[in-house]
């Protein structure tokens, strides 16, 4: 597909704090590729891919299908920059709200993104999905999947476990 040439853009937010994965998380679903060393992402970034969506009619037969652009915009994690990622909240069509499973805090803190989302988001109840990364680490996850399902069920959104980059062909 061409610039311009797409039926749909669609635009997502990755939120969350500063080392959870969120540029990794990007890289690995745009580029397939993972890079080990941490870059912590200033302000705003963003990765495109084009996706063509071939959905099964009622007859069971395959239609066209949709050509998507996806935008994905990267936000930084860190305070400093809340109010520069904030401004970004109105134009995002929906949300990817990821956290640490290794790290406690950064679960914790995903109450504090929900009441952020419900501050400054495009409408009432925005399009969120909740990412627990790092899914790989086992043996150091901090966050039972428990806990994860009963939040994500208390504000209605759907939960997925990513893996980092480097495990995700294993």
């Amino acid at each position: 597909m061409s610039d311009g040439d797409y039926d749909y853009l669609i635009k997502f937010l990755a939120l969350g704090d500063s080392g959870v994965g969120k540029t990794s998380f990007l890289y690995q679903y745009t580029d397939g590729k993972f890079n080990n060393k941490f870059i912590t992402t200033v302000g705003i970034d963003f990765r495109e891919k084009r996706v063509l969506y071939k959905a099964n009619g009622p007859d069971g037969n395959t239609g066209r299908g949709q050509k998507i652009h996806v935008q994905l915009w990267d936000t930084a994690g860190q305070e400093r920059f809340r109010s520069l990622t904030t401004a970004f909240f109105r134009d995002a069509m929906g949300f990817l709200l990821l956290f640490d499973l290794t790290n406690e805090q950064s679960f914790l803190n995903v109450r504090n993104w929900m009441s952020q989302l419900q501050m400054h988001a495009y409408c009432e109840s925005p399009d969120i999905v909740l990412c627990g990364n790092k899914c790989d680490l086992e043996e150091q996850r901090a966050v039972k999947e428990e806990e994860v399902r009963d939040l994500a069920d208390k504000f209605g959104i759907p939960y997925f476990e990513t893996q980092r980059g480097d495990r995700a062909e294993r």
